[in-house]
């Protein structure tokens, strides 16, 4: 089959490759346009675009793709499939019909559970112990099209949301041609979702303070959940804490915030009785860690509150 492929990020990365190594033909790949990075705003192309650019594929970044600039590219084109993964764009009703089997999304979640941006983070969040991948064919909506594909993973008891991109990029990428060659045989019946649809909203940099009121599981599962970014923290002394690697420790009788432990991990109390063992950290301006390294330069005397 002849296929646009939509996509920005390094999860998408590999689907891209899947599908160029197949017998299948990418004719184009549409990615966002280049981005600042870092303290110098350097512009940085996505790494779908370098990917596609290195099997010197035609890229095409445009601002929008409800100016009919897409929209004519495609038609040029003649696709039999547009084939989406992490575009970061909504797709108009136009180019979600342009081509023969019409426009296939990877999403990396079981839908409808954790529709939107930020499914594999939530996943873990929420304490999910198994996630997958849907392949669906595009609709209006978001992540609301019907099931071609899944496949099931079970999630790691301290596997972070980087580590789990990892393991479902790969899934993704296998499902992806599975499900396009089915496509084209005729051999998948698209099946409405069904169930209730949870949503999994855009991470903001705010959501991953820790709030040691919480239950200690629901903070270990913050701490896998923000990794790699936005990356979970604290306050200690007006300085910035992050935590990258944690642990649910013993029962404490003492107030939720309060430092219970400082000999070989930072242990906190939590809202339900029990303590969150810092492991890993960075304090801010500094380099990470081991906790029991910090702790041999850092005195953090037993009773001390966090967050003020």
């Amino acid at each position: 089959m002849k296929i646009v492929f939509m996509g920005t990020p390094d999860y998408a990365v590999k689907t891209l490759e899947k599908l160029v190594e197949s017998e299948h033909t990418v004719a184009a790949v549409f990615a966002q346009p280049d981005k600042p990075v870092g303290r110098k705003q350097v512009l940085t192309p996505p790494p779908v675009k370098v990917c596609a650019e290195s099997y010197n594929i035609p890229v095409y970044q445009p601002n929008s793709v409800r100016t009919g600039e897409a929209l004519e590219i495609i038609n040029e084109i003649k696709p039999d499939v547009i084939v989406v993964v992490a575009y970061g764009k909504i797709l108009p009703k136009e180019i979600l019909t342009a081509a023969k089997y019409g426009c296939v999304n990877g999403h990396a979640s079981l839908l409808p559970k954790y529709r939107g941006s930020a499914p594999i983070q939530y996943a873990i969040l929420c304490g999910e112990t198994e996630t997958g991948v849907t392949t669906q064919l595009m609709d209006e909506g978001i992540d609301t099209g019907d099931i071609l594909e899944t496949a099931t993973t079970k999630i790691g008891d301290n596997e972070t949301a980087e580590e789990l991109f990892e393991r479902l990029s790969d899934i993704s990428a296998d499902l992806m041609l599975s499900t396009i060659e089915k496509l084209e045989k005729g051999e998948i019946t698209p099946k409405k979702q069904e169930g209730d649809a949870t949503y999994a909203p855009i991470i903001k940099k705010e959501m991953a303070l820790l709030d040691f009121q919480k239950p200690a599981k629901e903070l270990f599962n913050a701490v896998r959940g923000y990794y790699s970014w936005p990356c979970a923290y604290f306050f200690m002394d007006g300085k910035r804490m992050k935590v990258i690697k944690a642990a649910v420790g013993g029962k404490t009788s003492m107030s939720a915030g309060t430092v219970v432990g400082n000999n070989g991990v930072l242990s906190i109390a939590c809202g339900d009785g029990f303590a969150l063992d810092i492991l890993v950290l960075q304090a801010e301006g500094s380099k990470v860690m081991e906790a029991k390294q910090y702790l041999c330069g850092k005195q953090i005397p037993l009773g001390t509150v966090v967050g003020e």
